[in-house]
């Protein structure tokens, strides 16, 4: 009865390994992706380097699920440039063409009003109470690429969050099965060489 003790002590502590294997594993993608993304916010100078485009104020440009790349430089801020931005009491960020710029003599800062291009009037109704234009603080960044209708994943699991949470489950499931098919042959030799170690 004593090797059969140790086969089942021996299988469990292979499945404690495992399953923290696959925690590390798990944690390490999340890690790299956060990584990427600060690293691509470090570069493009925008706080949010990819946004996807979620109502049709920019058709025919701008499409519903485009996803857009955003760089936010240094340079003065022109009418013509399409740009994201926030706005004080919303969370959502718009993206619109600057329409106008107003150059302040006093201290050279630029206040600049936008419009989507499928809508009929400027943005001031979308601005905060009072508010005539946006300032430079208000900006993410400017668009300078797009890739179109890929953004429709981020939407669909924006407006139904039950397919969200299927597939990261299947996700989950995926990097669990695949680990575990590779762990098990090999925990499967382990453990013959334990039990018929000649």
């Amino acid at each position: 009865m004593g090797w059969i003790g140790e086969t089942v002590e021996s299988i469990k502590s292979l499945q404690v390994r495992q399953v923290l294997t696959q925690a590390v594993s798990l944690g390490m993608i999340v890690t790299s992706a956060l990584i990427i993304w600060k690293a691509l916010m470090c570069f493009t100078g925008s706080e949010s380097p990819v946004v996807v485009v979620l109502s049709g104020s920019m058709e025919p440009g701008f499409k519903r699920g485009d996803i857009l790349f955003l760089h936010m430089s240094k340079d003065p801020i022109r009418a013509g440039e399409i740009v994201v931005f926030n706005v004080d009491g919303r969370e959502i960020p718009i993206v619109h063409r600057v329409i106008k710029v107003h150059e302040r003599q006093e201290t050279g800062e630029v206040d600049v009003l936008t419009k989507g291009d499928n809508n009929f009037g400027d943005d001031r109704l979308l601005y905060a109470h009072g508010q005539l234009w946006l300032q430079r603080h208000h900006i993410m960044g400017r668009a300078v690429g797009f890739l179109p209708y890929v953004g429709w994943v981020t939407i669909i699991m924006t407006e139904k969050p039950i397919i969200k949470y299927l597939l990261i489950g299947a996700l989950g499931l995926l990097v669990v099965t695949s680990r575990t098919k590779e762990k098990n042959i090999r925990d499967v030799d382990a453990l013959n060489l334990k039990l018929n170690p000649c």
